[in-house]
């Protein structure tokens, strides 16, 4: 299948703590330990995304204007897909703290729970609590890519798919600081006693379109990092 399957018009090219002079200093060597203990490793096989494309913000909107409302779903919004989506993302990153993969079999495909496994298994219990998010502390999400697949392998019947590639960014604790009414800086992911709070997430929903056989929309990318290590490993 995947030699006839032709991937056309994808839409792609993305909060201090006070010292005290009378306590000690940790090690440097300690701190990078730490650092390390903290560090999430890779769990798919994905590329980080960060910001959005202006390109690709055209290319989705008109991919959702022209392509996927008039022939695949008149009534799909992409706020609510959005929406959706960040729910979605609370349920698989609990299951994920929880080491649950099992559960996930019905929003998550088979692929990606089989690459998932055996990095999530690894994991010390610190960096599974990293993964679990709240939907509340999300402050921006955006779709980076939106794409159209098809498959002519049945000259009857013409599959195909919709692929929707979300970037969120959480603060831990940010719905905490909201409800006391603390300020948020809008640099918070510039400010060291932020930047170990910050997380961005990447996850790819898919939905197959075929005439009659439509499904449920699945994951098959989660991936789930902080800036500051990705900013770590660049000047390493």
């Amino acid at each position: 299948m995947q030699h006839t399957l032709r991937r056309c018009l994808t839409m792609a090219s993305i909060p201090k703590m006070r010292c005290y002079a009378t306590l000690p200093h940790a090690p440097e060597q300690n701190k990078k330990q730490t650092s390390r203990n903290q560090q999430l490793p890779r769990l798919m096989d994905f590329p980080e995304i960060i910001w959005p494309s202006a390109l690709n913000t055209i290319k989705n909107w008109i991919t959702v204007q022209f392509i996927i409302r008039p022939y695949f779903d008149s009534e799909f919004q992409i706020k609510d897909f959005i929406y959706g989506a960040k729910q979605a993302l609370q349920v698989v990153s609990s299951k994920l703290t929880g080491g649950d993969l099992n559960q996930l079999q019905n929003l998550v495909s088979a692929d990606a729970i089989a690459e998932l496994k055996p990095v999530v298994q690894k994991l010390s219990m610190t960096q599974r609590k990293q993964l679990e998010i709240n939907e509340s502390d999300i402050y921006l999400s955006f779709p980076y890519q939106i794409g159209i697949m098809f498959d002519d392998a049945n000259d009857q019947l013409q599959k195909r798919w919709v692929e929707i590639t979300m970037v969120f960014h959480v603060m831990r604790g940010l719905s905490e600081m909201r409800e006391r009414g603390e300020e948020i800086p809008w640099n918070m992911g510039t400010m060291p006693e932020y930047q170990d709070k910050v997380f961005i997430c990447n996850y790819r929903f898919k939905k197959e379109f075929t005439a009659g056989q439509q499904s449920d929309w699945t994951i098959n990318v989660a991936n789930h990092f902080r800036a500051i290590d990705l900013i770590n490993e660049e000047s390493k």
